[in-house]
């Protein structure tokens, strides 16, 4: 068994130190670790980072509640807008019912007008024919009467201004009775005016009540969106914190295992070509929204190279085999843990630009050979640089 040298032996007692945070007692040498030793550093950033997600999960359960409520708030909307539809379509019927209720009155009043001044003129005629007959022609009457050649005769003169008398009668009586029938008609459609009038007040303060429910909702809806602008910034804010404490631990993990092992892993695995790739129905939705989230502001080739990272981990037999898969896989592109992406399908943010990246992906092309990893940079490591990330 060869000898350890003495240097050697001193180099891996130190890595024992830094692993372990002992103190070290060598013959003729003190050695004492620092304190807190990267194992501690690592724990206390792990205990942070678990903190902020913890908190990013709370924001998250909050924007959800929000979304509910906004969800909630626009069905209301929904049904305040097709109620207050419906009430002015109401009052218009009712307005039009009224303009017809007046024009009928009108009508009514002046054939009332026209009835009176009828019955008037009829009277005022049998008045004179009245006079003619028995006063001003008194004696043409007797004189008929006298000179009638028999009771016959008589009786045909006495029954002609019956007769006539009788016409007269009958014709006060019909145009009385017309003029009473107009009045009652004209009191009917009055009476019927006073409640389509009241029938208008009541829509009226209908429509009032419901642009007031409408006014007070829109206003909860611009207090819920501004509540919701603010849980996505602090889901945005949260993110950032995660990703820097992420970066410091990855900075500190790499001390102890450097994190090449994970990409090594990938490289040397089992690897699908893309003709055996079938790909579903939204793929292409997801990465390009995806792509938006991750590289919306890096130049094209950022945003390929990241389609190439997730094409490549459906690849890889290290990865699940499907875009939804390699997408929502735990913990790993941050956007999804945020519930950023989420946002961003919902209104479709993706660029032009983000779906050709994502066809050209999917169609197999990469810029970043096999990379699976990519993160913005770290001291100490290294790959393919392109825009704010490096890929590995």
């Amino acid at each position: 068994m060869k000898k350890v040298s003495r240097k050697r032996e001193l180099a891996l007692l130190l890595t024992v130190a830094l692993f372990t945070g002992a103190v070290l007692a060598v013959p003729g040498t003190l050695f004492v670790a620092a304190a807190p030793t990267t194992q501690e550093q690592i724990h206390q950033a792990e205990q942070e980072k678990a903190d902020l997600e913890n908190r990013q999960q709370q924001n998250e359960n909050e924007l959800e509640g929000l979304k509910d409520v906004q969800s909630d708030l626009k069905k209301d909307m929904d049904k305040l807008n097709a109620q207050l539809n419906e009430v002015v379509a109401n009052l218009e019927r009712l307005e039009q019912q009224i303009r017809d209720k007046e024009q009928e009155i009108a009508e009514t009043q002046a054939a009332l007008e026209e009835a009176v001044a009828t019955e008037k003129w009829q009277y005022e005629c049998m008045v004179m024919r009245a006079r003619a007959m028995y006063e001003y022609q008194e004696d043409n009457f007797l004189s008929e009467l006298l000179s009638a050649g028999s009771l016959s005769d008589v009786l045909n003169v006495a029954g002609y201004i019956e007769r006539v008398a009788a016409a007269d009668r009958k014709l006060m009586e019909d145009y009385k009775e017309n003029r009473i029938l107009i009045e009652e008609h004209k009191a009917r459609l009055q009476q019927e005016k006073i409640e389509l009038d009241s029938l208008k007040v009541d829509a009226e303060a209908e429509k009032s009540k419901v642009s007031g429910l409408i006014g007070q909702t829109a206003s909860t809806m611009k207090a819920t969106a501004e509540q919701i602008e603010d849980a996505e910034q602090k889901a945005r804010e949260y993110e950032e914190e995660i990703k820097k404490k992420e970066e410091d631990l990855e900075y500190l993990r790499k001390k102890l295992a450097e994190e090449i092992a994970l990409s090594q892993a990938a490289a040397n695995a089992a690897w699908r070509d893309i003709s055996e790739v079938t790909f579903a129905e939204g793929d292409r939705y997801l990465l390009a929204n995806l792509i938006y989230c991750e590289a919306g502001s890096e130049p094209y080739a950022g945003q390929l190279a990241v389609g190439a990272v997730v094409i490549n981990r459906v690849l890889s037999s290290k990865f699940p085999d499907t875009v939804v898969g390699v997408i929502y896989q735990k913990k790993q592109f941050s956007p999804v843990a945020s519930g950023r992406f989420q946002l961003a399908l919902e209104t479709n943010k993706a660029t032009a630009d983000c779906y050709r990246a994502a066809d050209e992906a999917m169609s197999g092309a990469t810029n970043v050979g096999s990379c699976v990893f990519f993160r913005t940079p770290v001291p100490g490591l290294t790959g393919i640089n392109i825009g704010g990330h490096v890929f590995y």
